[in-house]
């Protein structure tokens, strides 16, 4: 698991510098919001379009190579987009570091779930909190480097990705010793439900307009404000810790009371912590926004494994559309607040977000309990394997 939390936080670590090149980008270049989210776009889309081309690739033929190959990839593609010389080659790096994110998450996702035995929420939760400390991470480090640097700087951002690479290369075959023996199955109890995939892949899609929406603008809404971009990054870095610490807490409780009843109480708090955020500001709005990351990142697990157990004869593929859906459709809803907030202010997009989460709560009270005993085990024709 420290293994997979490793790959995972150094993947998202690449995820997480991308806000915090944004506003440097955006002077560099003299874009517009709508450019701006272009950006998001190109990593989100290119992550999320063919994520569960590899979410069902892993489920039929096993692909442990889409480990180091997709940390390398993420690393590589947005270290160079850093100091790219041109906006439309910055949108086809950050476009091929998405695709090594999308050829990570589900090979990850499923060793995840295959490590964790019983207490799968409890175990995904830790194979996410690399990943919220990678994205955490991310704009901290980014924004250090290019204060010291300048946009060259951002090169060195490839250094986590690239060791961590070679960790899985050196480390494979222990990692392989957790996967089911050749001619052995997932353990099937019941049957895919697909309308309550439906249903929760709509409440992840609504979730994800709110929250890329303040991973975009967190940074430009402080410039906006008249402080400086280090402080708009350091604000988003805080929402991405507390989402760490959100991780840690929601998915026990997952384990303990149910998938459903977390997920529903934290879609429920986030719309008006995002008001309190925009309307109040201060102290009080980063109180919120550090909220807001425990809430949302820290039932990224619960969906995840939620959508693994709604679709136990495709654990992969389920892993493919819980992640690739969430940050395709943010990076659509990206463009298109950047697109509001350019006819209209940056104000009127975030209200735009801070309503998406209403409308997640009402689909979340549909959806049925996961099946808490389901595991990932594999098994023959005559019982479990030892």
């Amino acid at each position: 698991m420290a293994l997979l939390s490793s790959g995972h936080l150094a993947t998202d670590f690449a995820n997480g510098a991308l806000p915090a090149l944004l506003p440097f980008l955006k002077d560099r270049f003299s874009l517009s919001y709508t450019a701006v989210g272009a950006v998001v776009l190109a990593s989100q889309a290119s992550s999320s379009l063919i994520q569960p081309l590899f979410g069902l690739w892993s489920d039929r033929r096993g692909a442990m190579w889409l480990l180091p190959a997709g940390v390398a990839l993420g690393g590589v593609g947005i270290a160079l987009a850093a100091d790219a010389p041109s906006y439309w080659l910055v949108l086809l790096l950050v476009l091929i570091s998405g695709v090594g994110s999308a050829a990570f998450h589900p090979e990850g996702s499923k060793f995840a779930g295959f490590v964790s035995g019983r207490k799968r929420a409890s175990g995904m939760a830790w194979f996410s909190i690399g990943g919220n400390l990678g994205y955490a991470l991310g704009p901290i480090a980014t924004t250090a480097l290019i204060a010291a640097f300048d946009l060259r700087g951002g090169l060195i951002l490839a250094g986590p990705s690239l060791l961590v690479a070679a960790a899985f290369l050196l480390l494979a075959p222990y990692l392989r010793g957790f996967a089911p023996e050749p001619g052995a199955s997932p353990a099937r109890v019941g049957e895919d439900d697909p309308f309550a995939m439906k249903v929760l892949l709509g409440v992840i899609a609504l979730r994800s307009v709110a929250w890329f929406g303040l991973i975009t603008f967190v940074p430009l809404w402080e410039v906006s404000l008249g402080h400086s971009k280090s402080h708009g990054n350091h604000l988003l870095a805080l929402m991405l810790f507390a989402g760490g610490t959100g991780t840690l807490l929601l998915g026990p409780l997952a384990d303990r009371f149910g998938r459903r009843p977390v997920l529903l109480g934290s879609v429920a708090a986030t719309g008006p912590l995002v008001l309190v955020f925009v309307l109040v500001g201060g102290i009080p709005g980063a109180v919120a926004l550090a909220l807001i990351g425990a809430c949302v990142v820290g039932t990224f697990g619960v969906t995840m494994v939620m959508g693994q157990e709604y679709m136990p004869r495709h654990v992969g593929t389920a892993s493919g559309l819980v992640i690739g859906l969430s940050v395709g459709l943010g990076g659509v809803a990206a463009v298109a607040l950047g697109r509001l907030a350019d006819a209209t202010s940056l104000r009127t997009a975030l209200f735009v977000a801070a309503a998406a989460p209403f409308l997640a709560t009402a689909l979340a009270a549909l959806l049925p309990s996961t099946r808490a005993r389901q595991r990932l085990e594999p098994v023959t024709e005559i019982g479990l394997l030892p």
